[in-house]
């Protein structure tokens, strides 16, 4: 049986190397084909990390392929990202054969130095999305994308000058914003898979607040949530912020509010008790909180019931 691997890649030349391309022809910055990489026979064993940004647009793979906890089709265009030092590792099922096409745009984190995107990037939640939550793109939203790749590969080619970078820099930033917009419309048309997921959570949800488990196991965290329903914690937000209008921290507060508000009308148990129940160690917390939301301290709210 084969040992897992893990490959770390600290520049972007030992990558190219890796891979049996050539030297790129900017150290900080590089377009490569997937088909002329050299293949690996071993994908199922091997572990990545890279100390650089990794933006892969694939298609064309024989055979499903598992990212994370799902398997998908690649008939399409598909679109990932991948931050520095970012674990991960692919699957592939037995006696398929990799035949990918497509481009991947590597980014090392000094080429961004001194630019507006150098902060900004971190900002972009996909990122940091799990592996199995990529972007399916139509064929149109392909063919833009791989337009702003070219434009970035033509012009790190050129003569480099004192524009250079801050064109490459607005290409990339445009890239990263129409990516945005393709997330946003999968969040919509992906109706299934993604309802599915907002009625996991509010049945999970509804398990923790109806089953003592938070008074036994605390108030249940964002992290918590997404590692429940198998979606990584930025995904499962700007999934429902989409969605709903609301992260999932703030589905979390009107649970516990709802809840709250239960208690407080249909029991006497006091503001304090009620905090405890709540997963809260102070009950001032609790107060505050559940002033901010409705406006009423606790004792002000079971009052207007009485």
């Amino acid at each position: 049986m084969k040992t897992n691997k893990i490959h770390r890649f600290q520049t972007i030349s030992e990558y190219h190397r890796f891979r049996g391309l050539p030297q790129p022809e900017h150290p900080l910055i590089s377009l490569v084909n997937f088909e002329e990489m050299k293949n690996t026979d071993d994908y199922d064993q091997t572990s990545w990390s890279m100390d650089f940004y990794s933006i892969a647009l694939k298609r064309n793979i024989n055979g499903k392929i598992k990212y994370g906890q799902q398997k998908y089709d690649f008939d399409e265009g598909v679109l990932f990202f991948i931050a520095p030092n970012q674990m991960f590792s692919i699957q592939a099922e037995v006696d398929k054969i990799f035949k990918t096409t497509g481009w991947m745009l590597l980014i090392h984190p000094d080429f961004l130095w001194g630019s507006s995107l150098a902060q900004k990037i971190k900002k972009y939640d996909y990122f940091d999305y799990a592996i199995n939550e990529a972007l399916f793109l139509s064929e149109k939203e392909e063919t833009s994308l791989i337009t702003i790749l070219q434009n970035i590969k033509q012009e790190y080619q050129s003569n480099i000058d004192k524009f250079s970078q801050d064109l490459i820099i607005a290409q990339l930033e445009l890239f990263l914003k129409y990516a945005d917009r393709f997330y946003n419309r999968q969040f919509l048309t992906r109706k299934i898979n993604n309802h599915q997921i907002l009625n996991r959570l509010e049945e999970l949800l509804n398990f923790y607040f109806e089953n003592n488990q938070i008074s036994d196991r605390g108030l249940p965290t964002v992290q918590n949530i997404a590692e429940n329903l198998n979606v990584s914690a930025n995904y499962l937000s700007s999934l429902l912020k989409v969605l709903t209008g609301l992260t999932t921290q703030q589905h979390i507060h009107n649970k516990l509010i709802e809840k709250a508000k239960e208690t407080l009308t249909t029991t006497h148990l006091s503001v304090a008790e009620i905090a405890y129940k709540l997963g809260f160690e102070y009950p001032q917390s609790f107060s505050k909180l559940f002033k901010t939301k409705t406006k009423f301290s606790p004792l002000e709210y079971r009052k207007s019931f009485n």
